[in-house]
C-alpha cells in the first residue's frame, strides 16, 4: 500500500464506494462484487440511499491481505 492510498482512508469514521475503489484500485462494480462474495467486510447502511465501510473495517481487512499473501 503506498503513502498516497493510505493517507486517503480515515483513522475512523466511513468510508464511500469510490473512495474504496480508489484506495484498492479496482472499479466500484468490484467492491461491491467482492462484498456479495464476502471478499470486503460488509457495508453499513447510514440511508435510504447512502452505503459506507467502517474504515477500521477496511483498515483491519487490508492489513490481513498483507499477512496472507
Amino acid at each position: 500500500m503506498s503513502l498516497h492510498t493510505s493517507s486517503e482512508l480515515p483513522v475512523e469514521g466511513f468510508v464511500r464506494v469510490g473512495t474504496l475503489a480508489r484506495l484498492l484500485g479496482i472499479a466500484t462494480v468490484t467492491v461491491w462484487r467482492w462484498t456479495a462474495n464476502g471478499k470486503l467486510p460488509k457495508p453499513v447502511k447510514l440511508s435510504e440511499r447512502v452505503t459506507a465501510w467502517r474504515a477500521e473495517d477496511v483498515r483491519n481487512w487490508m492489513n490481513a491481505q498483507g499477512k496472507a499473501a
